[in-house]
């Protein structure tokens, strides 16, 4: 399991990099996480990167930004416009957007979009973090949708019921354009983070799971 203290070794003031393709991916994906990292590290400083969406969705990732890492958070916001559904059929400019933030940001930890997410947006974004950030600690992060494609993930990060309460009821709240879609409730969160807490015999009955492709032991990040 992935703990606190692990991400401690991270060394002070760490950098991190949330990578997402559309605005509420990151919040679903990794919330939880997010939510014990931005109260229990501090002086992180974060980067987050939205690849769609409009005006409005933009004004839901940044409400989204604020309840989970905090008003005071010292976070860089990259926020695109490419057409929803159809990045892969935009790559060569989605690449020149990676490129111009490659030499800006240097993260010592990733959190980005499942490789085999059977999503074409999702699965681009996840093989333009690799191909961009090659000497990095990159966790995968899950969406549940109706592809079906969870997978066996190999890192679990596990938190209480309240957080994972807190992440459920944030992205409910703030992502107002999505409660239209059956799969949107909380309890679709809920059930997920409850499945990985047994899956990890997590303490707290809840976590969150995360895909590793490459660790470096004995590296904690880009340094």
């Amino acid at each position: 399991m992935l703990s606190l203290d692990l991400l401690h070794s991270l060394g002070p003031k760490p950098r991190i990099l949330c990578l997402g393709a559309h605005p509420d991916d990151i919040e679903i994906g990794c919330g939880g996480t997010l939510l014990r990292l931005s109260e229990e590290i501090p002086d992180i400083r974060w980067d987050w990167v939205v690849l769609t969406g409009d005006q409005a969705r933009h004004a839901e990732a940044r409400r989204g930004v604020e309840r989970f890492l905090g008003k005071e958070a010292q976070v860089d916001l990259y926020f695109e416009s490419f057409r929803d559904g159809y990045l892969p059929y935009e790559a060569s400019r989605v690449k020149d957007f990676f490129e111009l933030l490659k030499p800006r940001i240097q993260p010592d930890l990733i959190f980005t979009h499942f490789s085999n997410d059977r999503h074409q947006d999702h699965r681009l974004v996840a093989d333009l973090t690799w191909n961009t950030w090659r000497n990095n600690l990159v966790l995968e992060y899950e969406i549940p949708k109706y592809e079906g494609d969870l997978g066996r993930p190999e890192a679990y990060f596990p938190f209480d019921r309240a957080t994972a309460g807190r992440k459920a009821e944030a992205i409910f709240e703030v992502f107002e354009s999505q409660q239209s879609k059956d799969w949107f409730e909380p309890e679709v969160l809920l059930s997920l983070m409850r499945l990985r807490g047994v899956e990890c015999n997590a303490p707290g009955r809840y976590a969150e799971a995360f895909h590793v492709q490459k660790w470096v032991l004995g590296l904690g990040g880009s340094s």
